[in-house]
């Protein structure tokens, strides 16, 4: 009796214990607030920020006038660009050209994760890694330069095997036929060993029990390949698509516009390259904005619509 009566009343207010758990967390872990501090920064001015910017899409702007425009003009500029021909030219050469790239592109990485996969030898498996790895670290105006270079009609080698065989040379970056190919090459020489460590990654996670299990059950290579490696990498292989999809109308601006030239631009022209003509050198920063915004929604809608049927089929999703 005397120690209960001796002991200090307890509180029940948890208030004080709450204080003192979240000054303690913050002191142990203030530092990985610190590290995110930059990146929500980045994201804030630079992916979030411009988002306020859509709303010239609707004003009116004058260079020199304020930054938001000087007058509301409803869906002016929107109309404007669906009467011009010459964006929807940009738009179905945009349209070919990421389905195109997404059809060719998309798979490779996978087939090319399943072959590295299938390699015995760590030493040989990383060396061919390293090799794919390489050209996604090279810059565009690079790349271009280098494919300018190799298919130039007066020195380049692609030119002078052509003429060795009797064939004339042929300015490819100047032919609108020649674009779409010269592209869609570049982008998987340059990004499929980047783009395949996902599924690499997603690979090396497939409990080998089960091709063990399929092994006894008397499956080949090919069959664990179609049977129990697709199946198992399927949930990552859907969510890399539906993000893809998001991007289908955001293609390789940068190298689009090394490569435009007005010979080729009737296949090479752009929502993108439309868009900067438009706004940086005509001045039509509203025109160009709404033009921008149009492909941004159909981006958002093109994600959507695939992340819910990718729901419902698979149950896989984004959100």
């Amino acid at each position: 009796m005397n120690n209960a009566a001796a002991s200090p009343p307890r509180s029940n207010d948890p208030v004080p214990y709450v204080k003192r758990a979240r000054r303690s967390y913050w002191k142990r872990n203030y530092y990985y607030y610190v590290l995110l501090a930059l990146p929500l920064l980045y994201f804030a001015v630079f992916r979030y920020g411009p988002i306020f910017g859509n709303i010239l899409a609707f004003r009116k702007y004058m260079p020199g006038g304020p930054s938001y425009g000087t007058e509301w003009v409803g869906l002016r500029y929107f109309r404007m660009f669906m009467e011009d021909p010459n964006f929807w030219l940009a738009f179905k050469n945009t349209i070919l050209l990421s389905v195109m790239n997404l059809g060719i592109s998309f798979p490779l990485p996978i087939i090319f994760a399943l072959l590295i996969n299938e390699i015995m030898g760590a030493r040989l498996k990383r060396f061919i890694q390293i090799i794919s790895y390489f050209p996604n670290f090279i810059s565009i105006v690079v790349v271009v330069g280098l494919i300018k270079e190799l298919l130039s009609p007066t020195n380049g080698i692609v030119n002078k095997v052509l003429g060795s065989l009797g064939i004339d040379p042929i300015f490819f970056v100047n032919q609108p036929e020649w674009f779409r190919f010269i592209y869609i090459s570049s982008d998987i020489w340059q990004y499929m060993g980047w783009n395949a460590v996902i599924f690499v990654a997603a690979l090396a996670s497939v409990d080998t029990q089960l091709y063990e299990a399929s092994e006894l059950d008397g499956a080949g290579r090919w069959k664990q390949t179609i049977h129990v490696t697709i199946p198992q990498i399927l949930p990552t292989i859907s969510v890399v698509f539906i993000i893809s999809l998001g991007s289908l109308l955001s293609l390789g601006f940068e190298k689009v516009l090394l490569l435009y030239t007005a010979s080729n631009s009737a296949t090479s022209d752009i929502i993108d390259t439309f868009v900067f003509r438009m706004g940086l050198e005509n001045n039509n920063y509203s025109y160009a904005t709404a033009a921008g915004l149009f492909g941004g929604l159909i981006g958002f809608g093109l994600v959507s619509g695939a992340n819910y049927i990718s729901r419902k089929l698979s149950g896989v999703s984004l959100y």
